[in-house]
């Protein structure tokens, strides 16, 4: 069974390596530390120790335990902590003590540099010892030859030396105790717990770079790797293990030039893609402790800025009207409902055509309410309304000091805003030229650049349009561009005059009153409902269907407010119209509207002489036209040309088809 992620093995593995007599200090002591440490005694030294480490795998130890030279040694070449025994003040006295009861001349023989301290002992008490110090094996073999030409009795030393004079038929006092070994447990102990917790703070750091989505490097002063994780190795195309130790410019010679600096943000481009290179300190403390390198992908950046955009809209910019707000059972307002439902489920362009007041802005926004956008927002603009300069900041943006008086820090455009949204803009055809072939270029890049920018940014919106002008006609005379026409008819609406669905306008009529009502509280009361309100309204009837509603619902909205006003101090029990022109009384006390009370409010409706005149009414007649044979060229373009599906689309036959565009002409 494996070992779980970042849980050491319940003992430390200790090594003890020697192949001198400290070998059998290490067994006589062995048996104390069996309950804290996973203990292995191992008769090699120097390079065999070395190459017994290096092979052992995962079983190899967290700390190694040795004696002079041999400790020396692998200290340099095992990448494993080495804990060298140390022989205390106690064992030097001691063990001089002992060769001084053994022979007359004796010699201290140490690894490196006799201690101060050991010779300050030694003059303090008059003790004639010769003093000899060793750095290697050969070292120490010259070292014991030249004390036995030299007369010395007795040489008191490390395993290594001691063998040797033995060897070489001179006394030997062995330097090291058993409280210098059991120290030098005790430290190893210590060291292996200390390993192992940095060991895992370190798999702990490293598992939360590895799942990092962005590419980190924390390189030292020198600006050589200290951790790499894989995702900036996978950039690079290197090994990230293999990396630790390199400079990070020899890995990765294309960053030259390309990294920050200073604290602070670049650009690069590594295999095609482009990333934002962030710089900070490795330690907060000292400015050369090391640096942190950040590589985020700028396609990662523009996803989180979308985001941030969308989760920042603001409450202005929703869509209120909802397709069942649209009141009317016509034919032609079945059939916009249907368009309404089937463009929603799209992500194309939408043209809306109708007469001022019909409703487009309505339909936009019922469109946007049943579609994937829903959730984002929804931007209105009025082309018309704006004059060039403006329209252009307010649908563009701008930077800072992009022109006089720009707002510091600039201003996001409301093509910007509508980012995953629904941008509606209303009246297209009064849009000045000059902007149209910035339009076009959104529509068909789907970016924008700012007012004194250079950087574009991307945005996804879905684009409605609507007017009650005929585009056409702008194509042909040049105040609109054919290819923004174009691109804006891929899906077309045509939403029908008020004159064209009489049976609709008491209905509509009835709607709006109970919306004043309910803004009236003079009124609520009297007109709780819509079905009371159609009662209220029952006797203007004919008046309503007789006149011709230029201004269509906005006109009609208009002269049901005036109503509502006059209504809320109405009398109960007044005569109404019948469909006739009688006059019939009223006794169910219910407040109704007369045909005096409208002509005092809308005297153009009832008046005969404040009818539209036939040559306003031809004019009407021709706009609509014109309105119908957008829509029909458009179902045919649609339908690539095909009339037999344009004409089930629109619900005409062919000849119906033919007269429509040949009237327009």
């Amino acid at each position: 069974m494996s070992t779980p992620l970042f849980e050491p093995s319940p003992r430390p593995r200790i090594w003890a390596l020697s192949i001198s007599r400290l070998r059998d200090l290490f067994f006589d002591i062995a048996g104390e530390y069996v309950e804290r440490a996973d203990l292995r005694i191992v008769s090699h030294g120097f390079e065999d120790a070395v190459r017994e480490i290096e092979s052992a795998g995962a079983g190899r130890p967290d700390v190694v335990i040795a004696g002079g030279s041999n400790g020396a040694y692998l200290k340099t070449r095992v990448s494993v902590p080495v804990v060298r025994i140390n022989p205390t003040g106690f064992d030097v006295m001691h063990a001089l003590a002992r060769a001084r009861r053994d022979g007359a001349r004796v010699a201290l023989v140490t690894h490196g540099d006799t201690p101060d301290e050991v010779r300050r002992f030694t003059a303090a008490y008059a003790l004639d010892v010769t003093f000899a110090s060793y750095q290697s094996v050969q070292d120490a073999e010259s070292v014991v030859l030249d004390l036995s030409d030299r007369g010395i009795d007795v040489v008191v030393g490390p395993g290594l030396v001691t063998d040797l004079a033995a060897n070489a038929g001179m006394g030997a006092v062995f330097l090291y105790s058993r409280a210098s070994v059991r120290a030098g447990f005790d430290t190893a102990l210590e060291v292996a717990q200390a390993t192992r917790r940095e060991t895992v703070r370190r798999q702990r750091l490293d598992n939360l770079l590895q799942h990092l989505r962005d590419g980190v490097v924390a390189l030292d002063a020198q600006g050589h790797v200290e951790v790499m994780n894989q995702r900036l190795a996978s950039v690079l195309g290197i090994d990230a293990a293999k990396a630790v130790g390199r400079a990070l410019l020899d890995l990765a010679p294309d960053l030259a030039g390309s990294l920050p600096d200073a604290d602070g943000d670049n650009f690069c481009t590594l295999r095609g893609a482009s990333y934002v290179v962030h710089r900070g300190p490795l330690a907060s403390n000292s400015a050369a402790a090391g640096t942190v390198l950040t590589f985020q992908e700028s396609r990662a950046v523009e996803r989180l800025d979308r985001t941030l955009r969308a989760r920042q809209r603001v409450q202005q910019f929703t869509a209120r009207y909802r397709l069942d707000d649209i009141v009317g059972a016509s034919e032609s307002i079945e059939r916009v409902r249907a368009l309404v439902r089937r463009y929603a489920k799209s992500d194309a362009t939408v043209l809306i055509l109708g007469e001022s007041g019909t409703g487009k802005e309505m339909v936009a926004q019922s469109m946007h309410q049943l579609s994937a956008r829903r959730d984002f927002a929804f931007v209105a603009i009025n082309c018309g309304a704006f004059p060039e300069a403006l329209l252009e900041s307010e649908l563009f943006g701008y930077e800072e000091g992009a022109f006089t008086g720009a707002r510091k820090g600039g201003k996001a455009g409301l093509i910007e805003v509508a980012h995953r949204g629904t941008l509606f803009l209303d009246e297209i055809g009064e849009m000045p030229l000059s902007l149209q072939s910035r339009l076009l270029r959104v529509l068909q890049e789907r970016e924008v650049v700012r007012l004194g920018s250079t950087e574009p940014t991307r945005v996804d919106i879905r684009v409605v349009a609507a007017t009650h002008r005929a585009l056409t006609e702008g194509v042909a005379s040049g105040s609109f561009r054919a290819d923004l026409y174009y691109r804006l008819n891929i899906l077309s609406i045509a939403l029908p005059p008020l004159r064209e669905r009489p049976n609709d306008l008491l209905p509509l009529a009835a709607e709006l009153l109970r919306q004043a009502a309910a803004r009236e509280p003079r009124l609520a009361a009297r007109v709780p409902d819509a079905a009371t309100a159609e009662r209220v309204l029952a006797g203007l009837g004919g008046s309503l269907k007789r006149y011709a509603w230029p201004g269509n619902v906005r006109e009609l909205q208009n002269v049901i407010e005036r109503i509502a006003v006059e209504l809320a101090d109405a009398d109960i029990g007044v005569d109404v119209e019948t469909s006739n022109g009688a006059q019939q009384s009223v006794s169910d006390n219910t407040a109704v509207v007369t045909r005096e009370m409208l002509r005092t409010v809308a005297p153009e409706i009832v008046d005969a002489h404040a009818r539209p005149t036939k040559s306003a009414a031809l004019t009407l007649r021709e706009r609509s036209r014109h309105v119908e044979a957008d829509q029909i060229r458009a179902a045919l373009a649609a339908h690539d040309g095909d009339r037999d599906a344009a004409c089930d689309a629109l619900g005409i036959s062919k000849t119906t088809l033919w007269r429509k565009l040949n009237a327009a002409r």
